[in-house]
C-alpha cells in the first residue's frame, strides 16, 4: 500500500470514528477536501481550514434523552407558520399534524439531510419529491407543500387514521399495507408514531 493509500485509509478511519462520536451528539456536520496528493481529509469542526467543504449535514436529534416530548421554540413555529397554514388549508390537512411531522422530522431545520437522503423540513425522500413535483427539496415552500400532499394522500388511503398515515410517512404506505394496515413492526416506526402523535396532541392543545 503506497503512502497516498495509507493516508487515505487512515483518514477514512479517523472520519468513521469522528462520525460515530459526532452522531451521538445533537448534530454532526462533516466537512472534507482532497489535497494536491489526492489525500482526502475529513473534520466535523467548521472553519478549521477554508478548503473544507460541507459534505454531510446530519439531522439533529430533536428528542431529549429523558424521553420527554421536545417542542420547538415559538420563533421556529412562526418562521414557517404562514407556509404551513397555507399548505395545510390548500390540501385539507390539519395544521397541527403538519407541525408535528416537521418537529419530529427536522426540528424546523430546512437544510436537514438524513443518512438515508431524506431532505428538508419534512424530510422528503427523492422518490417522494419527484412524485409530488418538488424540484428543490431545500425550498421550504416546495418541501412543505410536497410533504403535506403526501400526508393528505396517506390520510385518504388509510381512511383518516392518523396513526397509520404517520406510520406510512415514516415507513412508506406499502409497508403499512403489507402488514395488514397496521403499524409495521420496525423499531424506528414503532417509536416514531407515538412521538409524532404526542407532538400532534401538544400542537392541538396550543391556544389559537
Amino acid at each position: 500500500m503506497d503512502f497516498v493509500n495509507r493516508t487515505l485509509a487512515s483518514s477514512l478511519a479517523l472520519f468513521s470514528a469522528a462520525f460515530l462520536l459526532a452522531s451521538q451528539e445533537a448534530r454532526a456536520d462533516i466537512f472534507s477536501f482532497t489535497d494536491e496528493r489526492g489525500v482526502v481529509h475529513f473534520t466535523n469542526i467548521p472553519g478549521l481550514d477554508k478548503r473544507y467543504k460541507l459534505i454531510h449535514r446530519e439531522v439533529r436529534n430533536v428528542m431529549p434523552r429523558s424521553g420527554q416530548v421536545w417542542m420547538p421554540s415559538e420563533a421556529d413555529i412562526q418562521r414557517f407558520g404562514g407556509i404551513i397554514q397555507t399548505a395545510a388549508s390548500s390540501h385539507g390537512v390539519e395544521t397541527a399534524l403538519v407541525h408535528a411531522v416537521i418537529t419530529a422530522e427536522s426540528g424546523y431545520n430546512p437544510n436537514a439531510v438524513s443518512r438515508k437522503g431524506a431532505t428538508g423540513l419534512m424530510q422528503l425522500m427523492p422518490d417522494t419529491a419527484r412524485r409530488y413535483g418538488v424540484q428543490n427539496m431545500f425550498d421550504p415552500v416546495q418541501n412543505i407543500h410536497g410533504g403535506v400532499r403526501y400526508l393528505r394522500d396517506l390520510l385518504a388511503m388509510f381512511n383518516g387514521n392518523v396513526e397509520l398515515a404517520v406510520a406510512g410517512y415514516n415507513a412508506g404506505e406499502n409497508a403499512v399495507i403489507r402488514h395488514g394496515n397496521r403499524i409495521p413492526p420496525y423499531a424506528e416506526t414503532v417509536n416514531y408514531v407515538p412521538k409524532v402523535i404526542g407532538i400532534y396532541q401538544r400542537f392541538r392543545a396550543r391556544p389559537g
